[in-house]
C-alpha cells in the first residue's frame, strides 16, 4: 500500500495566485481576456485557463487587440507595454507581483541616480526572462544583465555599479557574484538582495521534504526556471526524485517496492495538478 503525501509549502506563492485569481474572476464575468507572455511557467494551468477563454499574446500583438481586458501577469512588464495598452485605450488589468512591482521602482529610481553619477545597474537575472525584460525596461534598456560571474566583462569597473537581483534567483549565489564584482571594482559597489524570500525560503523546506520519502515526485513546468532550481535541491538529498509535469508522466516502475512517496512542486505549480497526481499515485 503506497502512502501519498503533498508538500503543504509548495504551490503558488502570492504574486501567482494572485494572478490567477484576477484572470479568473474576470473570465468567470464573461471578459474577454488576453494575457502578455504565459500568465505561469505551467502548461497544464496555462491550458486550464486557455480553455476557459483566456487568450495568450506576444507583447507584438497589443496592436491588434479591439476589445476585451488585457492582463499583466505577476512577472511584470516594461513601460513599454502600459503605454501601448494606453494608447489603445483597452481595459488593464495589472497582476505584477507587488515584490516585482516593488524592484520595478526601486531600480528606476537607481537607474536616474546612477544616471546621474556615471554609474552602471546590474541586474543578476536570466536573459530574455519575463521579469528581467520588465526590469531592465526601467532603465531605457540599458542594465547589463549577467546570468554568472563568467558575464563579469560586460561591466567598466572604473565606473560606479549597483547590483540587483531576479526575485527568484539564490540569494548565496547573488552573494557570490557580489564577491567577484568586487574584487575587480575600483569604485564602491551598492548591492541589493532583491530576491523573494517566499520563494528562495522553499528551499530549505523543500530539501526537508524531499528527505524523508522513499520516492519523490516533483511536478512542474518545463519552462519553470523555479521548478528547475527547486527539484535540483530535492536531488540534493533525494536521489529517487522524478519530474513530471502532468500524471500522464508517471512511470509505474518508479513506484515498485516503495511505500511512502512524496509529492511537491514549483511555485507555479497549482495544488489541483499536485492533487491529481498523488491521487494517480495512490492507484499503482
Amino acid at each position: 500500500m503506497i502512502t501519498v503525501e503533498i508538500d503543504k509549502h509548495s504551490g503558488f506563492c502570492f504574486g501567482v495566485k494572485k494572478a490567477i485569481e484576477a484572470a479568473t474572476s474576470l473570465l468567470d464575468q464573461g471578459e474577454q481576456v488576453y494575457c502578455v507572455g504565459d500568465i505561469v511557467h505551467n502548461e497544464a494551468e496555462s491550458s486550464r485557463l486557455h480553455n476557459l477563454g483566456m487568450s495568450i499574446i506576444k507583447d507584438g500583438d497589443l496592436s491588434m487587440v479591439q476589445n476585451g481586458t488585457v492582463l499583466f501577469r505577476a512577472h511584470g512588464e516594461p513601460p513599454q507595454s502600459y503605454e501601448k495598452v494606453k494608447q489603445k485605450g483597452l481595459a488593464l488589468k495589472d497582476a505584477t507581483c507587488p515584490v516585482v512591482l516593488k524592484l520595478q521602482q526601486r531600480i528606476k529610481t537607481a537607474y536616474h541616480r546612477q544616471k546621474a553619477a556615471n554609474g552602471q545597474i546590474v541586474i543578476y537575472g536570466k536573459r530574455g526572462h519575463a521579469e528581467v525584460i520588465g526590469l531592465v525596461g526601467q532603465t531605457n534598456g540599458e542594465a547589463i544583465v549577467v546570468e554568472s560571474d563568467a558575464e563579469l566583462d560586460q561591466i567598466d569597473f572604473s565606473r560606479p555599479i549597483e547590483v540587483f537581483a531576479q526575485t527568484t534567483k539564490s540569494p548565496e549565489t547573488l552573494k557570490q557574484l557580489i564577491a567577484a564584482i568586487e574584487q575587480q571594482a575600483s569604485e564602491t559597489v551598492v548591492w541589493h538582495n532583491t530576491t523573494c524570500k517566499q520563494v528562495t525560503g522553499r528551499v530549505p523546506r523543500i530539501i526537508e521534504f524531499a528527505d524523508k520519502h522513499e520516492l519523490l515526485v516533483f511536478v512542474g513546468g518545463k519552462k519553470s526556471s523555479n521548478a528547475k532550481v527547486l527539484f535540483d535541491a530535492c536531488k540534493q538529498v533525494n536521489s529517487n526524485s522524478c519530474f513530471v509535469s502532468s500524471s500522464e508522466e508517471l512511470e509505474s516502475e518508479w513506484f515498485d517496492s516503495v511505500e511512502k512517496v512524496g509529492v511537491c512542486g514549483a511555485t507555479s505549480t497549482p495544488d489541483w495538478l499536485m492533487e491529481e497526481v498523488a491521487a494517480v499515485i495512490r492507484l499503482m
